[in-house]
């Protein structure tokens, strides 16, 4: 059962709550596309404006009501691990201001803290998954067939218990709308290429390895996370879309955690636990989220934030 948030827990009160983006209009820009939290517009033949909004997604359906500067903190948090983590692999930031792609100001706005410009590049279509941990759908797999996503695992674990080394488990990259579904490291060789699915697999892991330790060194185990993926015209991988934030990973307070139960999480596992509760069939349209509820999520998801950057400000790449 879902505890309500105590007064003191709620980030915003009800009266202050910032104004929330759940669509970008940007009409100087062609819009590409929108997808389950970004949209896309095209800045020109090398160069895309990628604006995180304060949508979210759970069980592959986006909901119905954003969560209060979401979008921001998720960009901060990216680029936090974006200019952590180069030393592992390039990323799609083309460095470019965003006064220099949109120079009206309304316009300019209505996506500060939230906008980046980055290369185009042509996506890699695999989800990255690293598990650290034995959580999720993992945890189900592994209660049924000893396995996690095929990968056979030490017996006697429990629910949330590390695992004796990070796996990599991928999955299909989905449309807006349906559900990714979990391949074989084979599969992702046949879909990209022995070459290409082994960078992706071992960078994988070496992210997540070097990025774990330093977020436990800030007091939050990350459980697992994704990575995607992306390659320029001479075939050159790039790190992009996100990286290990709130929405693509599982952040656990390490204060809180504990073997044999789902520990509480800066991340959207609490939305996902709320629904839950509901009677819903994980198909559009989803329930609608009471207020409580979305403050609490946004509060965590800023606490995660600071705990990683130590920073009180979100990069708005003006």
């Amino acid at each position: 059962m879902i505890e309500s948030p105590s007064f003191f827990e709620i980030c915003w009160d009800i009266m202050t709550v910032p104004v929330a983006v759940y669509d970008s209009c940007i009409t100087s820009l062609k819009l590409i596309a929108r997808g389950k939290v970004r949209d896309m517009y095209a800045v020109d033949a090398e160069t895309l404006l990628i604006v995180t909004t304060d949508r979210l997604s759970a069980f592959d359906v986006i909901l119905s009501e954003p969560i209060p500067e979401k979008g921001k903190v998720l960009t901060s948090v990216s680029n936090f691990w974006f200019q952590k983590l180069q030393n592992i692999i390039p990323n799609h930031l083309a460095n470019i201001p965003l006064t220099q792609v949109l120079p009206n100001a309304n316009e300019r706005e209505q996506v500060l803290g939230r906008a980046i410009v980055v290369k185009r590049l042509q996506p890699v279509p695999i989800e990255a998954i690293v598990r650290g941990y034995l959580i999720g759908s993992g945890w189900k797999d592994y209660q049924n067939t000893g396995s996690v996503c095929g990968i056979k695992i030490a017996s006697g674990l429990q629910q949330a218990e590390k695992l004796p080394q990070a796996i990599y488990t991928p999955s299909s990259k989905a449309a807006v709308g349906e559900h990714d579904e979990n391949i074989s490291f084979a599969d992702t060789v046949s879909l990209v290429g022995l070459e290409i699915a082994t960078q992706v697999r071992d960078i994988s892991l070496k992210l997540y390895t070097e990025a774990a330790a330093y977020a436990y060194q800030r007091g939050i185990i990350i459980a697992d996370t994704k990575f995607e993926f992306g390659l320029d015209t001479q075939g050159k991988l790039f790190l992009i879309d996100e990286v290990l934030t709130p929405d693509s990973s599982r952040f656990w307070p390490i204060e809180a955690y504990k073997i044999g139960i789902s520990p509480p999480s800066f991340d959207k596992q609490y939305i996902r636990d709320y629904l839950e509760t509901l009677a819903w069939d994980k198909t559009a349209p989803a329930p609608k989220l009471p207020l409580e509820v979305r403050e609490f999520c946004a509060q965590k998801y800023r606490e995660a934030e600071l705990k990683l950057t130590q920073t009180s400000e979100c990069n708005d790449n003006s």
